[in-house]
């Protein structure tokens, strides 16, 4: 969380300067800019994501040397699992802040013939993104692991996917469907990596041991 904080404060202090540096006027300059600022956002994240990864790579080497048997108490999947984890609730818990910032007004949601629907797809939107950071906090730990950079590159496009998908509101069925499918690629991907197979998945479902 304190990672994704950082990476958050660095491209806001970037956007910052860009827009007080731009004329205020120019809306094609300003909406490039927050294009920019977007897409530099997602590829700072996915740096310090990286970041992460090589502070935790010692930290295991480390916790080895301490040990008696010369082994880590925690593999690296749980520690991927975690970083996605982290990433993604406070992604989640900034975009809520964002929304109940909104939500006071003034004015209502809607009053202009604008959708009535903002609260409820940002909330659908904020889940899905920390789903997200999740399964993408899994594959990318798995790829900087086994060296398959081509997985890493596959998280940073689809962060990048999701977050300019956001452009196309408020249609947001342009950014919720392809967000949620993403999310269900992501996981099912995620799932095999860690060691799932169609076969555990059957017995979790049926409750077999």
């Amino acid at each position: 969380a304190f990672f994704w904080l950082v990476s958050l404060l660095l491209s806001s202090l970037i956007w910052f300067i860009a827009v007080k540096a731009s004329d205020p006027r120019d809306e094609p300059l300003q909406k490039g800019l927050l294009i920019f600022g977007v897409m530099f956002s997602v590829l700072l994240q996915e740096a310090f994501r990286f970041l992460y990864y090589k502070l935790l790579r010692k930290a295991i080497e480390g916790l080895v040397a301490l040990s008696e048997d010369g082994c880590s108490p925690i593999s690296i999947q749980q520690m991927a699992y975690v970083a996605g984890v982290g990433f993604g609730l406070m992604s989640g818990a900034f975009s809520m802040i964002n929304l109940l910032a909104d939500a006071l007004g003034p004015g209502t949601v809607g009053i202009h013939g604008d959708s009535q629907l903002y609260f409820l797809t940002s909330a659908f939107m904020t889940m899905v993104l920390i789903f997200l950071h999740t399964f993408w906090g899994i594959l990318f730990f798995h790829g900087c692991e086994h060296r398959r950079w081509w997985e890493i590159v596959a998280v940073v496009v689809m962060h990048l996917a999701v977050s300019g998908s956001t452009f196309c509101n408020p249609l947001y069925v342009g950014s919720l469907v392809p967000s949620y499918l993403l999310m269900a690629a992501a996981a099912a991907w995620a799932y095999l990596l860690s060691g799932g197979s169609a076969q555990n998945l059957r017995h979790f479902l049926l409750c077999k041991s």
